[in-house]
């Protein structure tokens, strides 16, 4: 899923994707021209796309921006804790609270610094390029697998267009003849599950689309649903635990019954703890079947867009290589 040496990462739209239409290919080679870079060579891209989300990544983090919060977090705490020595007692209320506001000017400053800085690298020329292309490709309605939340400047599973959204086109008119794509509702670009690798060039090769697993569709299925046993064998426990020392205390036999409270907490616990190994292993056969994604589209076949659910587990399993 991440993009380390042993992993292919899964491109938003491979060389195959674009070629099953001629004229998404020839805009997509015509971006390419204007950026001096070649979208359709899907190793190049996918270096260009790991590079660029370093850099990215590397800019929304730096240290400027950290000491900027601290400074912020200070300038907000002073006038609230520093009156609080006894030292300071009795001082003019300039004393007090001037401080701040060189704290508070001095972190925005570098807030704003860090934030210039990961806007021009969210904004290279090729990462622009890469987007016009996504937008062609919706134009044209070719399937994009997914995209990324920090390539259109979005945290991470937020919504909204983000600080650089997608371009958008006005929808291209269907391609003539039978070798023409057309995403139907599911995103899928034909109807067999699998492609040409070269639709432009008539090549024979086919590469089929890996077949989603029952385990993969049933992790969509419940990836939503919140887990709640913890919360309910804590509350179990300590109702038993307070009836049991209520009963006791008080002299009262029937707060004992309060005490089976205890073992119904470590039955929900159990319960609790098989329902995570469960989420856990569909998590895996989730991450194994994107992969096998990656893997087919790296072989030429036009992979169709991700559900919702896998585009999350995507972007979690990009986000934890990024750390």
């Amino acid at each position: 899923m991440s993009t380390p040496a042993d992993r292919t990462p899964l491109l938003p739209l491979s060389h195959a994707t674009l070629a099953s239409d001629p004229r998404l290919l020839a805009a997509v080679r015509g971006i390419g021209v204007r950026r001096g870079f070649d979208y359709t060579d899907d190793a190049a891209t996918a270096a260009m796309l790991e590079e660029r989300r370093k850099a990215v990544h590397r800019a929304g983090t730096s240290a400027p921006g950290w000491i900027g919060a601290l400074l912020i977090v200070a300038g907000v705490l002073w006038p609230l804790f520093f009156p609080m020595v006894p030292a300071m007692s009795g001082r003019p209320p300039a004393l007090l609270f001037g401080p701040a506001v060189p704290l508070l000017a001095l972190g925005s400053w570098l807030w704003v610094l860090v934030r210039r800085r990961w806007k021009r690298q969210l904004l290279h020329p090729l990462l622009a390029g890469y987007r016009e292309v996504i937008g062609c490709a919706r134009a044209h309605g070719v399937p994009v697998t997914h995209i990324p939340d920090w390539l259109v400047g979005r945290t991470q599973n937020s919504s909204g267009k983000g600080a650089a959204p997608i371009p958008s086109y006005p929808e291209a008119a269907a391609a003539p003849g039978p070798g023409s794509a057309v995403a139907g509702p599911g995103g899928a670009a034909s109807s067999d599950g699998a492609a040409s690798s070269d639709g432009a060039a008539g090549g024979p090769a086919v590469v089929a689309v890996p077949a989603k697993p029952p385990a993969v569709s049933q992790y969509e299925a419940g990836a939503d649903e919140g887990g709640w046993h913890d919360e309910a064998g804590c509350l179990l426990l300590v109702a038993g635990a307070i009836g049991v020392a209520y009963g006791v205390t008080q002299d009262v036999p029937a707060g004992y019954l309060a005490g089976a409270l205890v073992p119904l907490a470590i039955v929900t616990w159990l319960a609790g703890a098989r329902r995570g190994r469960e989420r856990q292993r569909l998590r895996e056969e989730a991450t194994a079947y994107v992969r096998a994604l990656a893997a087919a589209q790296a072989a030429g076949a036009r992979v169709p867009e991700l559900s919702p659910v896998l585009r999350k587990l995507l972007a979690e399993e990009t986000g934890r290589a990024t750390e």
